[in-house]
């Protein structure tokens, strides 16, 4: 069976505030692990009304606490936010602590708008070029060591010493970290929930381009995608209508916490909007767990996914747990995939 893993961004909604939203993320970790979920992300956002997920190190810590066997991660550690030092200690740490079940996840974006991209860095060295590279490339030497002959870095060392950096994937939205993670030889997660792009020419770079580490021996790609599940396709588009509103919002600059079907249902659509948010419907998942499931299966498939990361963004805590419920339900009762051939 393909892995099924899980995303979580701790939605903030009109009735959920940011810290009641970070607990609900431990319950659900929680949740996730008992269904028999293989991983479990969490993301990194600032400024952002209906994301309260910002440190994804520090919620890792605490569902690492609360858990067992899930494997835990960050979906991703946007890298120019952190002194590559910082990231190393801090997920070195989650190794030690969590051995065996951290993952680094690493992305170029900065998580925010530019204002707030600005307000994390302003204190942080201008670097120039292709800033997210040389930060990797820094990430990858706290670990191997390879600072050139008289490096003022060689004499530091990234804390806890004997924990290894977890496995590293790169996030990406585009074909940019499907060539890259596939040239120095780690796992890759497209993020196919809110890129244009089509998932298939990145996944299948990378796999085509992979080349094996002594990190990763084969190529692991995973497809980030969003999805509303529910126990009718009816009650799924209901549900699916917080997405409609939120998107629409977001195209005009509004980072309001998610909105509930009933307001979105309620909101006076004019037909260029409905065209648009019918447009960003291709990246959503809707329905009932037979068809939810079946139409992500196919589109695992079709992109040559080697796991499929979910996230739901459901106004209502309750139903966004029933969603991933019913969806493993459905996942487990289909018929076992053959397994990937590497390409």
């Amino acid at each position: 069976m393909l892995p099924l893993s899980v995303l979580d961004l701790s939605f903030v909604t009109t009735q959920t505030p940011p810290s009641r939203a970070l607990a609900q993320t431990v319950a659900l970790a929680q949740a996730a692990e008992r269904l028999g979920y293989a991983r479990f992300w969490l993301a990194e956002h600032h400024s952002m009304g209906s994301i309260a997920s910002c440190a994804p190190d520090l919620m890792i810590a605490r569902i690492g606490a609360v858990t067992q066997t899930i494997r835990l991660g960050s979906g991703g550690v946007m890298l120019a936010n952190h002194a590559p030092l910082a990231v190393a200690e801090r997920y070195k740490t989650l190794e030690a602590l969590f051995p065996g079940r951290i993952d680094l996840g690493l992305g170029r974006a900065p998580g925010s708008d530019q204002t707030a991209a600005f307000a994390l860095r302003r204190r942080m060295e201008e670097r120039g070029g292709d800033e997210f590279l040389e930060r990797l490339q820094e990430l990858l030497a706290w670990e191997s060591r390879d600072f050139p002959q008289g490096h003022p870095f060689q004499r530091v060392f990234a804390m806890p010493s004997d924990a290894p950096l977890p496995p590293l994937f790169l996030l990406g939205s585009s074909d940019y970290s499907a060539h890259l993670s596939a040239r120095i030889g780690v796992g890759y997660a497209f993020a196919s929930h809110f890129s244009d792009h089509d998932a298939r020419a990145p996944m299948r770079a990378y796999r085509a381009g992979f080349e094996p580490s002594a990190q990763l021996a084969r190529p692991h790609a995973i497809i980030a995608l969003a999805a509303v599940v529910a126990q009718t396709d009816e009650e799924a588009e209901r549900l699916a209508a917080t997405y409609d509103l939120n998107w629409l919002r977001r195209a005009r600059g509004e980072v309001a916490p998610l909105p509930s079907p009933e307001e979105a249902l309620a909101y006076p659509w004019s037909e260029s909007e409905r065209a648009y948010v019918q447009a960003k419907r291709a990246r959503l998942f809707v329905g009932a767990p037979d068809r939810a499931a079946a139409q992500i299966a196919e589109f695992a498939e079709r992109t040559q996914a080697d796991e499929a990361m979910v996230t739901c963004a459901i106004f209502d805590p309750a139903a966004r747990l029933r969603s991933y419920e019913l969806l493993m339900e459905a996942w487990r009762a289909r018929p076992a995939r053959p397994q990937q051939a590497a390409e």
